[in-house]
């Protein structure tokens, strides 16, 4: 499931933990779209691109991020953190 910043101000105003994920290249895109819509949601950014990466690759970004994405969920007001 892909969810845009906004789909995850969303969730989290239902009561439903999200994090947005997305690539270090729409870091400055996520903060401004989320300031526009007056709030902070939860976020990891990975490495980009994504698109000419293999599928081992694939996973092993998913694997990286995977423990900061649980934690993000788990720790209201977490700070993004950036991936390499």
């Amino acid at each position: 499931m892909s969810c845009s910043v906004h789909d995850v101000i969303d969730f989290e105003a239902r009561g439903v933990p999200a994090v947005f994920v997305a690539t270090t290249e729409f870091v400055d895109a996520a903060v401004a779209q989320a300031r526009a819509l007056g709030a902070d949601p939860a976020r990891v950014f990975v490495p980009h691109p994504v698109q000419d990466r293999t599928d081992d690759e694939i996973r092993a970004m998913a694997d990286a991020a995977t423990d900061e994405i649980i934690r993000t969920l788990a720790s209201p007001g977490a700070k993004p953190v950036a991936h390499r």
